[in-house]
C-alpha cells in the first residue's frame, strides 16, 4: 500500500474519530443508543458547505456544532418529556433532519466548493515530511487531541461526573437531587454537537457537501468504539477516549486494505457489520477460553 494511501486513510480516520468521540458520550457514558447522529452529521456538512461556499469556513464549523447540539436537545426532550424510547426519539429527530438539512443546503443534494478557502487551506503545502504533505493530518490529529483532552477534563468535573452517574445508575442519581432529565438532554446535545462538528470538518476536508453522506455513521462510530476497546482497552477515561480515536483510524485502515485487495463497493456495509461482530466476539471468546482454562486447572 502506497504511503500516500496510508496518509489518506489516517486523515479520514481522524475525521471519523471526532464523530466517534461524540457518539461515545451517548453509547458508553449515558448507555443510550442515539440514532440522531446519522442526521446531525449531515447538519454539520450542510452548514459547513453553505458557509464555506460563502467564504466563512470557520463560521460553518461553529454553526454546525450548534445545529447538531440543538438536534440533540430535541432528541433529549422527546426521550425525557414525552417518554419515547431513545431509539424512537433518535429516529424521529433524524427523519426531521432529513428535510431541515436539505433546506439548509438550499434544496441542493450536493454542494461542491473545490476552489473555496477551507479550514485546511492554511496548512496544505506548508508542512512536508519525507516529501509528503503532512499539514492536513497534523491539523486533524491536533483537533482530535483537543477533543480528547477536553472530554477527559469535562468528564472529571462535577457536571461530567453527574453525567456519568446518570448512565451508571439513574435511580441513585435522582435520589441525590440531580436532574437526570437535564443530564440526558445535555448528553444528547453534547453527543450531536461533536458529531455535527465532525460532519463540518468532513465537508471541508472533502470540499464537498453531500446530503446522503450521513447514512451509516452510527455503525461506523460503534465499530470504531468497539474496535478501539478490543485492541487498546478501556481502563481509565483517558485511555478509553484514546482507544475510541485509535479504533476509528484502525477501522478506516481496514476498509482501505479491503478495497486494495478488491472488495466490491456493494459489499462495504456487509464488511462493516462483519468487523463489528468480530470485534464484539473477540473479548467474549477470550473470556470463554480463560474460563475453560481455569476449569481444567481446577480439575
Amino acid at each position: 500500500m502506497a504511503f500516500s494511501t496510508v496518509i489518506g486513510s489516517v486523515e479520514l480516520g481522524l475525521v471519523f474519530a471526532i464523530m466517534s468521540l461524540g457518539l461515545f458520550i451517548a453509547f458508553r457514558i449515558l448507555d443510550l443508543p442515539d440514532l440522531t447522529v446519522d442526521g446531525s452529521f449531515v447538519t454539520g456538512i450542510a452548514f459547513a458547505s453553505v458557509c464555506t461556499e460563502a467564504g466563512h469556513p470557520l463560521f460553518g464549523l461553529l454553526l454546525g456544532a450548534i445545529g447538531g447540539a440543538l438536534a440533540g436537545v430535541v432528541t433529549g426532550l422527546l426521550h425525557t418529556k414525552l417518554h419515547l424510547h431513545a431509539i424512537l426519539a433518535g429516529i424521529l429527530t433524524m427523519t426531521g433532519l432529513y428535510s431541515i438539512n436539505l433546506k439548509i443546503m438550499g434544496e441542493r443534494p450536493s454542494i461542491f466548493f473545490y476552489n473555496a478557502t477551507t479550514m485546511f487551506s492554511g496548512v496544505k503545502g506548508k508542512i512536508f515530511i519525507n516529501g509528503y504533505d503532512m499539514g492536513t493530518v497534523l491539523l486533524l490529529a491536533a483537533i482530535v487531541a483537543v477533543v480528547i483532552i477536553a472530554l477527559n477534563y469535562f468528564l472529571k468535573t462535577m457536571p461530567g461526573l453527574s453525567l456519568r452517574a446518570t448512565g451508571d445508575n439513574e435511580a441513585m442519581v435522582r435520589s441525590s437531587s440531580i436532574n437526570t432529565d437535564f443530564m440526558k438532554i445535555f448528553g444528547f446535545a453534547l453527543t450531536n454537537g461533536i458529531v455535527s462538528f465532525a460532519g463540518a470538518v468532513y465537508a471541508e476536508y472533502c470540499q464537498t457537501g453531500v446530503h446522503a453522506a450521513g447514512t451509516g455513521m452510527l455503525v461506523l462510530g460503534l465499530a470504531s468504539i468497539i474496535i478501539g476497546e478490543t485492541f487498546i482497552g478501556k481502563r481509565g477515561m483517558l485511555r478509553h477516549l484514546i482507544a475510541v480515536a485509535v479504533g476509528a483510524v484502525l477501522y478506516r485502515m481496514l476498509l482501505t486494505v479491503a478495497f486494495q485487495i478488491g472488495l466490491p463497493a456493494a459489499d462495504l456495509k456487509l464488511f462493516s457489520a462483519s468487523i463489528v461482530i468480530i470485534a464484539i466476539a473477540v473479548p467474549v471468546i477470550k473470556d470463554e477460553v480463560v474460563k475453560r482454562r481455569r476449569r481444567h486447572a481446577g480439575n
